[in-house]
């Protein structure tokens, strides 16, 4: 049986990932409609090497005869049209952060908490919304879960150093600008980042809050407590660098029981999603630029922290656009099929 599948916000970074994907993996498919804004409708994308799709106007697109739509259009977009396709009887999957806290709706990492999908599908009056997770939370979220369940997690320090790519196609193309202009010698003035991105770092994503973190931190605290556990403290700075695709992740954890770092080194072996590259030698870990394009999340660098009982330390990397945000919707959608939720 194939099912008639939308992609809304088609022709954005993740949108066309997404489709990518629904294509690597041979989701079952009748049907895939190309969805975005008026400003894209008429145009085409790619579903597959040789499948050409036309963009559909979202704005008079009728959901009610499609199974699954994965959204990635921004959160405001989602939050007017997501509840509407849900309403049409449509399994929502939305990329954006809006529905993320949303206690109605699942906040799912396939390879961590899939089970929760099963109580939410036997509500009778369920919000028909699934969201997806923050791209560093997911694959933070990997790397922690086989560690949580060997030794039981109680504190997490962590720094992102996250790409360009995290915050759309024309943070991309400022990257790329300001880099040529820093070498023909033309001025560099930042538009899409609050502060020049070539050969810098900018320890600001998203808006400031309160208590001096970003927004992008406050997301890691509150989606790694709803994700997993909700004891877990995290503490979270995140860094935009001048790398194009692939995030990568520095955490410092701290367990409420002992873990060497052979079983931890077991544990993410044995972690569905989770590739281990941990030789301490020259070249004997996986940077951001080797991950880009590939599903899984890289674990490299494992240690003991010798400062404090029952501690580790590692580095993790994956493609923000992939296991981020398009692989990570997609498997969930996998999931409704598998557990026949769809």
């Amino acid at each position: 049986m194939g099912y008639t599948v939308a992609v809304v916000g088609a022709s954005g970074n993740v949108g066309r990932e997404i489709l990518s994907i629904l294509d690597e993996r041979q989701f079952p498919v009748d049907k895939v409609h190309a969805v975005a804004s008026s400003r894209s409708a008429g145009q085409e994308v790619s579903f597959g090497e040789e499948k050409i799709l036309k963009i559909e106007d979202l704005a008079t697109f009728d959901f009610s005869g499609v199974d699954i739509a994965l959204f990635s259009p921004g959160g405001k977009v989602s939050a007017e049209y997501a509840p509407k396709a849900a309403a049409a009887g449509c399994i929502v999957i939305d990329n954006t952060s809006h529905f993320r806290m949303d206690p109605d709706c699942p906040l799912i990492v396939p390879e961590v908490n899939a089970e929760a999908l099963g109580p939410w599908a036997a509500q009778a009056n369920r919000k028909n919304i699934i969201a997806n997770p923050n791209c560093s939370t997911i694959q933070l979220m990997v790397a922690l879960k086989p560690l949580h369940d060997r030794a039981k997690i109680n504190r997490v320090v962590c720094s992102t150093y996250q790409s360009v790519s995290g915050a759309g196609k024309e943070a991309m193309d400022e990257l790329f600008r300001q880099t040529r202009g820093v070498y023909v010698n033309e001025p560099v003035m930042p538009e899409q980042l609050t502060k020049e991105i070539a050969f810098n770092c900018i320890p600001h994503i998203d808006s400031f809050m309160d208590d001096g973190s970003t927004k992008e931190e406050w997301k890691m605290t509150v989606e790694t407590k709803k994700i997993l556990d909700p004891k877990i403290k995290l503490s979270a700075t995140c860094v935009r660098v001048p790398v194009f695709i692939s995030h990568a992740v520095s955490a410092n954890v701290e367990f409420d029981n002992p873990i060497t770092t052979e079983e931890a080194r077991e544990a993410f072996a044995a972690q569905e999603g989770c590739v281990v590259v941990d030789h301490r030698q020259d070249e004997g870990y996986v940077t951001p630029k080797e991950a880009a394009g590939e599903d899984a999340v890289y674990v490299s660098r494992i240690r003991e922290d010798v400062t404090t009982e029952n501690g580790l330390a590692f580095w993790c990397v994956s493609d923000n656009l992939r296991k981020g945000a398009a692989l990570n919707a997609v498997q969930i959608a996998e999931k409704l099929v598998e557990m026949k939720i769809v």
